[in-house]
């Protein structure tokens, strides 16, 4: 977005937002981290996002927790995260509700998707490119490109999630498919830059994050931050989303998450007569509410209904669908995704065994959107309480969805536990996958 409001102007909650993010950043290392190659590649779209002129995606927020989890430990960053959450939605919240703002979403989604093209492409050609590669200065280049370019698509699929989520939230759903993934994985320029994948926060600031492209005209903030005004870059089409776990279950329920020797699935539990009855008062309270415009009242209702036992989430879906409260099944899965780890894969456990295969992949993807130190602390803990299935539907998640050195990363905490099974679940992704992942734990010091 590129309006020149005056911070001073600006509603109140975009205004404790900015603050916060100020506040924020003087509590990490500013030269370094995601804060360093947000400065590097973008400091307009960033300065822009601390005045307060824009609000940034939540992924360039996660990306900066990520900066304080790495100085301050994960226990920081996750307290952290609850409050920045809450203030940010409010922020976005505001910024949408005023005049144009839903144009502007629209013009938005409009270049992410095109982003998310222009990122699976250049993903598969980096691809061909590595594969033929003769020299080991070559093969480092086109590997360090691949995983920038690899950021760059989730990064946007990330934000094409979060602004549906956000016209819906203005009740308007807008419908339209992602792009089907070619078979073979490539990767971006960079152009998703700031916001870029929590993955790369290791990497200096200084190296170079791959040849840049020419463009048409760079608004303030531009799609590589935060820009709700954006004319995308002139550069090729980019690159293949990461394979996805299928709709239906598989295995150990989510595709790569495979187990002979772990527990079998569990079935979908029937539900007492309170649970009914709960399920059936919360769909008619939300009726009464939309129909009342009373959208924040709603909001908490679905909250609330989140944090529910996993089990009730399938009959709840089931009812919300059948009195037209789609939008609501959809914020209720956002919200869902912010549950701790060993919940998350209880609740896509529980929709997947009652046939909703879909919507848990979905709350695993965005749920796994967390810095590496904590997925990865949630991962040894379920498998050393036995939850050995659940251990690996998590990591599976995990490592179909972040970078190869943010998978490596997510293994530092319990080397010895962590290790085999993030090799294993790369495995399972693809050999592309694995050979990227191990290579990124050998430059951990953690891999043979």
């Amino acid at each position: 977005m590129t309006e020149t409001t005056d911070v001073g102007q600006l509603a109140t909650p975009r205004r404790e937002f900015a603050a916060y993010l100020r506040g924020l950043v003087t509590r990490i290392d500013q030269g370094a981290g995601w804060f360093g190659v947000f400065w590097q590649r973008d400091p307009e779209g960033l300065r822009a996002c601390l005045d307060g002129a824009e609000v940034p995606p939540w992924d360039v927020v996660e990306a900066l927790l990520q900066d304080v989890a790495a100085q301050y430990g994960p226990d920081r960053a996750d307290h952290e995260a609850a409050g920045a959450r809450t203030l940010h939605r409010a922020a976005v919240r505001a910024h949408d509700a005023a005049p144009g703002g839903r144009d502007a979403l629209l013009a938005h989604l409009d270049a992410m998707t095109r982003e998310q093209r222009h990122a699976t492409e250049r993903r598969r050609d980096l691809g061909r490119l590595l594969d033929s590669a003769t020299t080991y200065e070559q093969a480092e280049s086109a590997r360090r490109d691949l995983a920038w370019a690899r950021d760059d698509h989730d990064r946007a699929t990330a934000r094409i999630t979060e602004l549906r989520y956000r016209l819906q939230e203005l009740g308007r759903v807008v419908v339209e498919p992602e792009p089907q993934a070619p078979p073979r994985t490539a990767a971006s320029d960079g152009s998703a830059g700031p916001a870029t994948g929590a993955a790369e926060a290791s990497r200096p600031a200084a190296e170079p994050a791959g040849p840049a492209k020419s463009k048409k005209r760079r608004p303030r903030g531009s799609a590589r931050f935060a820009g709700l005004d954006v004319e995308t870059e002139e550069r090729p089409a980019p690159d293949a989303p990461l394979p996805a776990a299928p709709a239906t279950a598989t295995g150990a329920r989510f595709a790569g998450a495979q187990d002979e020797t772990a527990p079998a699935p569990r079935t979908p539990r029937s539900l007492d007569a309170a649970a009914h009855e709960d399920i059936a008062a919360t769909v008619g309270t939300l009726l009464e509410l939309r129909a009342a415009a009373r959208s924040g009242e709603a909001h908490i209702l679905l909250v609330e209904a989140a944090n529910w036992p996993a089990a009730r989430l399938p009959l709840l879906a089931a009812e919300l669908h059948r009195a037209g409260l789609d939008a609501d099944w959809a914020t209720l899965l956002w919200e869902a995704a912010s549950l701790p780890p060993a919940r998350l894969v209880d609740a896509a456990d529980a929709l997947a065994a009652a046939g909703r295969g879909a919507d848990g992949h979905q709350v695993l993807r965005q749920g796994v959107g967390r810095p590496p130190e904590v997925i990865g602390a949630a991962v040894a803990g379920l498998d050393a309480d036995g939850r050995r299935r659940e251990a690996r539907i998590l990591l599976d998640a995990y490592v179909r969805t972040r970078t190869p050195e943010e998978a490596a990363r997510s293994a530092l905490c319990d080397p010895g536990r962590l290790v085999p099974l993030v090799l294993d679940a790369a495995r399972a992704v693809t050999d592309e996958r694995h050979r990227d992942v191990l290579h990124a734990l050998r430059l951990a010091g953690h891999a043979a």
